[in-house]
């Protein structure tokens, strides 16, 4: 009998997070997923599937916090060991923060916020995982359309943004011989609580916005998780070390 795959989402109780975990699960796929603070969203995101047999879990993460990911791995290997399964076949290191800052008003500690959560976080979590995912499994880098297009008070996070895509292309170099693909997905705009909301919450943000996609509307979570959903599957085995702008025309 086949093995049921098993993905692992970093910040999976909310926005495009939320919606990679049920699309994933819609594909499938049994899904551990990490929160940050908010134990209640991933509480009744794992009510949804409660009774239905689906294979879901939640572990409490801080991926800024290198210090955790021991004990973290350790909590992996125990859901994969009470699973029967021999290990992970997708990760999508999706969890961040956004603030706009000016790049002549940026501070040290909001360099290293922003460096620790997208960057340091996501490079050393995926290496200290890396006796847990399976040969053939694919990683997925969420990276941003900022990497692209410059717009004032995104600097520090776009440099870390641009960090995890060249990381992308290395893992696919580096982690070759075990047939581990890693890929980058770039969103444009997306209608979540990102920065505070903005996007989706702000009629005339919203409606400006739209203007700048070819496709004349924002993103929306769903957007990306298919995109997603479609690199941690089969579908996409010949797709490696790509950064893939899934923006509907953006700029």
């Amino acid at each position: 009998m086949t093995q049921q795959k098993v993905a692992l989402v970093t910040g999976g109780n909310r926005g495009i997070g939320k919606e990679i975990v049920k699309k994933l699960i819609e594909k499938d796929n049994a899904v551990i997923f990490t929160y940050r603070s908010n134990a209640k969203e991933a509480e009744d995101l794992i009510a949804e599937f409660e009774s239905t047999g689906i294979r879901i879990k939640a572990l409490k993460l801080d991926v800024s916090k290198i210090e955790e990911f021991e004990s973290f791995s350790e909590s992996i290997n125990l859901i994969l060991n009470e699973w029967q399964v021999t290990g992970i076949d997708s990760l999508v290191n999706n969890a961040g923060i956004g603030f706009f800052v000016p790049f002549e008003e940026a501070t040290a500690a909001q360099f290293d916020e922003m460096l620790n959560v997208h960057f340091k976080g996501p490079f050393f979590l995926t290496q200290k995982l890396l006796s847990s995912i399976n040969d053939n499994a694919s990683i997925v880098n969420i990276s941003s359309t900022a990497t692209r297009v410059a717009l004032p008070g995104f600097s520090v996070y776009a440099a870390m943004k641009s960090a995890m895509e060249t990381i992308s292309l290395y893992q696919s170099k580096e982690l070759g011989a075990r047939k581990i693909r890693s890929n980058s997905i770039l969103p444009g705009p997306v209608a979540t609580d990102f920065s505070g909301g903005a996007v989706r919450d702000i009629e005339d943000i919203n409606s400006r916005i739209a203007q700048q996609h070819a496709l004349g509307r924002v993103g929306l979570p769903k957007d990306i998780a298919s995109a997603v959903a479609f690199l941690c599957s089969e579908d996409s085995a010949w797709i490696d070390g790509q950064a893939i702008e899934v923006s509907g025309g953006y700029m």
